[in-house]
């Protein structure tokens, strides 16, 4: 039996890579899957495969986010308008290592889609999960999420920011009944992987992960329950929920045993 029968979900960048796959993914599960990407004719395609619907998206801009909803929650949407599962999955990155070398333009368009783009998405879709009574958020990070990445690292900058605002969110999302999650890749086959780094990997017999194997991660995470979590994906391993160290508190007379207020307390034992 199909675990996602009579669920929608929604899925960016979903014209390639991880989001094909995720998109195809969730079809197989019995979702109803919006394809979106800023490649309108690409994200018809990916729809028309898996029998969903596209939706032609720009996730940097706002105004495309209400357009979005409009679509799902319009006259011709059918149901109650809401979503199960919003995958955020859209990302590009900037290819230069020397900050010197870093244009305006490369920077500012890559937090707009990576940054801004998880923001504006989440923002957008929380109530349309919530009016189904619940659901699940997964924002595609990266390994560059929880680690250094020296080769780009603005890049890295943008997934860091992801980890921690889905980590940040989890508290506030989970009294709706909505979980939220990142998935973390290591090397995957995807647009982002430029040829001669690919090549090299080859000719060096690093493994590459297909991008079906992420997109398997999505779902579990849409589906397990657990939330705020970022989950490490990596050839041969199952994802892996990364743990961060606590922080060190404060030292002082009068500290020993106080606790800090409601949401800024940080749990003894990091997810």
């Amino acid at each position: 039996m199909a675990r996602l029968g009579g669920r929608v979900a929604v899925v960016t960048g979903g014209a390639s890579g991880i989001g094909r796959a995720t998109a195809v993914r969730l079809a197989g599960e019995g979702a109803a899957v919006v394809v979106a990407d800023i490649d309108g004719a690409g994200a018809r395609t990916v729809a028309d495969q898996v029998g969903g619907s596209a939706c032609e998206l720009d996730v940097a801009d706002p105004a495309a986010w209400r357009r979005l909803v409009d679509q799902l929650t319009g006259p011709g949407a059918g149901g109650d308008g809401g979503v199960d599962i919003a995958v955020l999955n859209a990302g590009i990155a900037t290819g230069e290592d020397r900050i010197t070398r870093l244009s305006d333009e490369a920077y500012r368009r890559i937090m707009a889609v990576n940054v801004d783009g998880v923001v504006f998405g989440t923002r957008a879709l929380v109530p349309l999960i919530a009016r189904r009574g619940g659901g699940a958020i997964v924002a595609t990070a990266s390994l560059a999420g929880v680690i250094a990445f020296p080769p780009d690292p603005v890049y890295t900058l943008t997934k860091h920011a992801v980890v921690g605002l889905v980590r940040s969110l989890a508290p506030q999302l989970q009294r709706d009944g909505i979980t939220i999650n990142a998935v973390c890749p290591g090397l995957t086959d995807t647009p982002l992987l430029s040829g001669v780094m690919r090549r090299q990997l080859e000719e060096s017999g690093f493994p590459i992960m297909p991008p079906e194997q992420i997109a398997a991660a999505v779902v579990e995470a849409a589906l397990d329950g657990g939330t705020g979590r970022a989950l490490v994906c990596q050839p041969g391993r199952e994802p892996t929920a990364f743990r961060f160290p606590n922080a060190p508190g404060p030292v002082g007379e009068g500290v020993k045993g106080m606790q800090p207020p409601g949401d800024l307390r940080m749990d003894r034992e990091e997810r």
